[in-house]
C-alpha cells in the first residue's frame, strides 16, 4: 500500500479560503466562528439570511434551523456556488430532506466541536472540485457530439447537392475551413442554417 506523504493541496489553500457562515450568534456560532479562523479561514458571518453571496466565496456553512427552513437562498443551486456544509442539530426527516436539497457532501453535528471540522472542509471542498470537473467533461463531450451531427448534417447536404460521396464531401468541408481559416464546425453550421434558410 502507497503511504501519502505531505501536505494535500486542498489544505495549504484553506489560508485563503472565503467563508460565509449562516448561523446564529450562540455558543454553536461562535465555536464555529474561532474554529474556521484557528483554521485561516476568512469568515463572514450572516442570519438568518444570505440573500447574495459575498464575491469570492469558495464555501458556505450553514445551521440547518426552522428559520433556515422557511428561506429561499437565491444562489443554490447555481452552478457556480460554492459547497454547502449544513450543521446539523437534530437527525429527523425534514433535517435530513434540507440535507439533501443542500446537495451536502459532508455535515457538522451540534454541538459543533473542533474534531472533524477540517475533515468535513476538506471532503466538500475535494468533492465539489471532482463534480465541477466531471460537469466540465460531459459539457465537453456533449458539445463534442453535437458539431459531430453538425458536421454529419452538412456533409449530406453537400452530397446531395454536389453528388459526391460522403468522403469528398468532407474534403469539400475541410478545404473550406482552411481557406477561410475557421473551424470545420463553423463552416457545417453556416451551411446548414443556409440550407435551412433556403429551404424555409
Amino acid at each position: 500500500m502507497k503511504r501519502i506523504t505531505g501536505t494535500p493541496s486542498i489544505l495549504r489553500d484553506l489560508r485563503s479560503l472565503k467563508v460565509a457562515v449562516i448561523h446564529p450568534q450562540d455558543q454553536d456560532g461562535e465555536e464555529l466562528l474561532a474554529q474556521l479562523q484557528r483554521i485561516g479561514c476568512d469568515v463572514e458571518v450572516f442570519w438568518p439570511r444570505l440573500d447574495s453571496l459575498p464575491s469570492g466565496t469558495g464555501l458556505v456553512v450553514m445551521a440547518v434551523r426552522p428559520e433556515t427552513l422557511a428561506i429561499t437562498f437565491p444562489w443554490l443551486g447555481a452552478n457556480s456556488a460554492p459547497p454547502v456544509i449544513p450543521v446539523v442539530t437534530y437527525e429527523n426527516p425534514i433535517t435530513i430532506e434540507a440535507v439533501l436539497r443542500l446537495n451536502a457532501f459532508a455535515t457538522i453535528p451540534s454541538p459543533v466541536r473542533s474534531f472533524g471540522l477540517l475533515t468535513a472542509i476538506a471532503v466538500a471542498l475535494t468533492q465539489c472540485k471532482a463534480l465541477r470537473m466531471r460537469e466540465r467533461y460531459i459539457e465537453r463531450l456533449e458539445q463534442k457530439q453535437a458539431n459531430l451531427r453538425l458536421i454529419q448534417q452538412a456533409k449530406r447536404i453537400v452530397m446531395d447537392a454536389r453528388k459526391v460521396s460522403e468522403d469528398e464531401a468532407y474534403q469539400l468541408l475541410r478545404s473550406q475551413a482552411m481557406l477561410k481559416r475557421e473551424q470545420i464546425e463553423t463552416i457545417a453550421g453556416e451551411i446548414v442554417k443556409a440550407h435551412e434558410t433556403l429551404s424555409f
